[in-house]
């Protein structure tokens, strides 16, 4: 993708770790959180990253913007190294680049008023701007995610945790960025106010052009905000494809048993579909199997799995199997 506004190219995350009875002179554990992985992102487009708890999802995002060390690069509007920048290099580049975090309360200082965190951001990147221009702006975008001007000098422990989020998002957005990273912004929230945060994102989206990686272990969450899906496992893509052909047919044994786990409205469909059960628990990232991570729980596994690892195959919609192909028997909800 020759326009692309973020490409990532083999990032690694590998974390040094010591137990409490290791020698000085022994050689640290390496726990590989993220292997390789590569992607394109567009301008305006929305990657949805999916899989289980501990698949690396959250520290590929948060190494995007150097809150974890990486190697490799991740190239910004085809001109500047992400990953090879000094702290304050970054700093010039992470009003185009913020970020929603999972805990809509913990990631908001209670020392400060909703207005205060909301020009927070401003007051960083946008010194030239008045007190009245920041209040006016902060102003406009509470108006923009739902919040009331009433509320402008309350205190996070006031509010819901949708209405934290949505703090949240005004605070990332007052900056007007070129892309929002969103880690499983809606995990911690009611069913029902998942859905108000899903679409107020979709809705801000569309009205000031952002692109977008979207966080979550949900498949039925991604799906109606992504454009595109990649799916991790230990650290690895399994496969990345357009929503709508990963939806109908996906190829890799681990997306299809993450899809078959995904309910149905239609109480006949939901009995009738075919469950793709997940054997074992995942991998520890400190002994990763060899191979294709994935063959410890995979039904297709053979001895070539064990010996060669698997590298993406395809044009749009890629693969990172052996043995791909459809699953026999899997309904996948309609797109």
């Amino acid at each position: 993708m020759t326009d692309a506004l973020l490409r990532v190219e083999d990032l690694r995350v590998t974390f040094a770790l010591r137990g409490e009875g290791d020698m000085p002179w022994t050689s640290p554990r390496l726990l590989h959180a993220v292997s390789g992985v590569s992607f394109d992102l567009a301008p305006g487009e929305t990657l949805g990253i999916v899989g289980e708890s501990g698949c690396g999802k959250s520290t590929l995002a948060r190494a995007l913007i150097q809150m974890v060390p990486a190697t490799g690069r991740a190239i910004w509007q085809g001109r500047t190294d992400l990953l090879s920048l000094s702290p304050r290099e970054m700093l010039r580049h992470r009003a185009d680049i913020q970020m929603v975090f999972q805990d809509p309360l913990a990631s908001l200082n209670p020392r400060m008023t909703v207005g205060q965190i909301i020009a927070e951001p401003l007051r960083t990147h946008q010194h030239g701007l008045g007190r009245d221009a920041v209040k006016a702006r902060v102003q406009e975008m509470m108006d923009r995610v739902g919040l009331l001007p009433n509320q402008i000098n309350r205190y996070p422990h006031e509010f819901s945790g949708g209405q934290c989020q949505r703090i949240g998002i005004a605070r990332a957005l007052i900056v007007r960025p070129k892309l929002l990273i969103c880690d499983e912004p809606v995990s911690a929230l009611d069913v029902s106010i998942q859905a108000q945060v899903i679409n107020l994102l979709a809705e801000l989206q569309r009205d000031l052009g952002l692109a977008m990686i979207f966080i979550a272990h949900d498949l039925s969450v991604v799906k109606h905000i992504s454009d595109r899906v990649m799916v991790l496992y230990l650290g690895r893509t399994m496969e990345i494809a357009p929503r709508h052909d990963l939806y109908a047919n996906p190829q890799h044994p681990y997306t299809q048993a993450l899809l078959s786990a995904v309910p149905i409205p239609d109480p006949a469909a939901e009995r009738a579909k075919h469950i793709i059960p997940l054997e074992g628990d995942l991998p520890s990232p400190l002994r990763p199997p060899s191979g294709c991570v994935f063959r410890t729980r995979c039904v297709r596994a053979r001895s070539r799995c064990a010996d060669e690892v698997p590298v993406l195959q395809g044009v749009d919609h890629r693969t990172a199997c052996h043995f791909p192909g459809p699953a026999p028997a899997l309904r996948a909800e309609p797109a």
